[in-house]
Parts: structure tokens; C-alpha cells; sequence
């Protein structure tokens, strides 16, 4: 009896862990997710698309949760959005310094208070009215978590870096996200804040690559934007020879020269070295580099 018990025990063992471990492979990837990791760059490295304010698309409008959901619906996707302040204190996504264009309201963000913000309901690029609402970055930094998504943070003039961070790790979303900057100065402050942060700064020639280094930012903490047109390859090379990943922001002429000369566009910016593509057509981007309907976020 005693080898029968042992012998079901063996089994029953066996089934438990077996069980732990498809959970663990099912949310591992949300759990273990690290930007560090996901942005280190190597040889061979698959393509990736930064949805430019989300993914904006007719029915969803930009800076929006459920904007997000639709682009991970049908893509694995660095999301994109723009942070800027109520008149008090709170974070919310809004481009524009007035709420007038993305919403059924009028005035300045810094001039309305959270709770007018959010009786305001945002409109699609077209103009139409939905029924989605402005969300904070607290909101949106929980929704990364729980999704498993990255997201990179675009801090509007005016917006407190450090209030930005100390949010990012009260909802502890470090390694979800990515903070967009302007100024090697602003780097230097981000770093100094959290070592830890993945910083996208523009690097389109040499000499900000060393102004970049010069300040001290080592270069697995960085993501270089490399502007809105494509740049000799010797440039992505010098990157990459650091191990740093290349964003092409193909959002305005580029995305427009798409549409008219076709989708092979977005692989012919890949096979000349770039490694992520910055849009605000994350879906056709996507189908062009074969990336469609991948349902697992990175």
C-alpha cells in the first residue's frame, strides 16, 4: 500500500507543478516584463512599432485606454502617449495644452480641475464624439501592468519630471515604461531620478550621440530617436554597435509617402536599419512588417 500511496503522491505532485508552471508561462511574460530587457539591442532583432498617441483609428481616439486596447488587439506595440497637468496637480494624457481639439470642451488643461476633466468625453481624429474619457497616468500606468504592455511617456513642457517618476514608481510601472525627453539636460535629470528608466532622446547625428554619452546616461538606459527621416546607415550602425535601439518617427511625411507608394514602405526603413517605427498607422505598419495580429505583447 505503502508504494501505491507513494506512487499517487508522485503524481499528484507532478500534475500541481505542471499546473504552476503553464500559469506562471501565461502571466511570466507580464510578471517578468523589463523594458531594459526588451530594449536591448542585438543583432537579429526583430522589428518593432511605437504606436504614435496610441493608435489612433476612426471610433478611437488618441491618448486613450481603449485606444490601446484596439492597437494590442491586432499588434504587439510600444504605446506612445502625452502627459500633462490639471490646475490641481494631477496627470492626465492630453497633447494639446487646451482640451479643445481631442474633446467636447474648450479650455486649458491647466486650467481645469481632474473632475471637469473627466466629464469631458474625447472625439476621434474625425471628430466624432465617444464615450471614452481622459484618463490619468495613474490609470494608465495600471492598465500597463495588468496588460503586460510597455509604454513611453511623452512629458509635455511644463510637467513636472519628478512628479512623473514618483508616480511611475508608487504604481511600481518601472519596467513598463520608457520617459520621452527633449534635452540632454532633462536626461541627466530623469537618470538622476531613477536609474533605472529607459530614456528615448533624439540622436540624429554624432554629435548628440555625444553630448548622450558626454552626460553620463549609459547607453542600456537609452532608446535613440533618430528624427522623422531615414539617416545613413553608418548612423544606425553607431548605434547599434552600442546597443542602443533606433525609432524613426515616420508619423507626418513619411506614414503620408506610405499611403501613397504603398505599405513596403515601413520594410524597406527596417532593412536600412531601423528598429522601431514610430506611426500613427500602427496597423498597416504592422501588416507591411509582418507583426499583424500577434495577440502576445512583447
Amino acid at each position: 500500500m505503502s508504494h501505491i500511496f507513494k506512487y499517487f503522491c508522485l503524481i499528484f505532485l507532478t500534475f500541481s507543478l505542471s499546473c504552476q508552471n503553464e500559469n506562471s508561462q501565461s502571466s511570466g511574460n507580464r510578471a517578468n516584463l523589463d523594458a531594459r530587457e526588451v530594449f536591448k539591442w542585438e543583432p537579429g532583432v526583430a522589428p518593432m512599432i511605437s504606436a504614435h498617441r496610441g493608435g489612433p483609428y476612426p471610433g478611437f481616439p488618441e491618448n486613450c485606454i481603449e485606444t490601446f486596447d484596439n492597437t494590442l488587439s491586432y499588434t504587439k506595440a510600444l504605446i506612445e502617449f502625452d502627459v500633462n497637468t490639471t490646475k490641481d496637480g494631477h496627470l492626465v494624457l492630453m497633447h494639446d495644452d487646451k482640451v479643445d481639439r481631442t474633446t467636447n470642451g474648450t479650455g486649458y488643461v491647466d486650467g481645469m480641475t481632474l473632475a471637469e476633466i473627466k466629464n469631458l468625453r474625447l472625439k476621434d481624429n474625425e471628430g466624432k464624439i465617444t464615450d471614452f474619457n481622459v484618463p490619468t497616468l495613474a490609470e494608465v500606468l495600471q492598465w500597463a501592468k495588468e496588460k503586460g504592455a510597455l509604454v513611453s511617456v511623452d512629458v509635455k513642457r511644463g510637467v513636472d519630471f519628478e512628479k512623473v517618476i514618483r508616480l511611475i514608481e508608487q504604481t511600481g510601472a518601472e519596467s513598463h515604461v520608457s520617459i520621452i525627453v527633449y534635452t540632454v539636460e532633462n536626461a541627466v535629470k530623469v537618470h538622476r531620478l531613477n536609474p533605472s528608466l529607459m530614456i528615448s532622446i533624439t540622436i540624429r547625428n554624432k554629435d548628440e550621440f555625444e553630448r548622450v554619452k558626454k552626460a553620463g546616461i549609459p547607453g542600456k538606459n537609452v532608446i535613440a530617436f533618430t528624427g522623422i527621416r531615414l539617416l545613413a546607415r553608418d548612423h544606425y550602425k553607431m548605434l547599434h554597435d552600442q546597443g542602443i535601439f533606433c525609432i524613426l518617427g515616420t508619423f507626418g511625411n513619411l506614414d503620408r509617402r506610405a499611403v501613397i507608394r504603398g505599405d513596403h514602405l515601413y520594410r524597406d526603413l527596417i532593412d536600412k536599419g531601423v528598429d522601431i517605427i514610430a506611426t500613427d498607422r500602427p496597423k498597416e505598419a504592422a501588416d507591411a512588417l509582418g507583426i499583424l495580429n500577434n495577440q502576445k505583447n512583447f
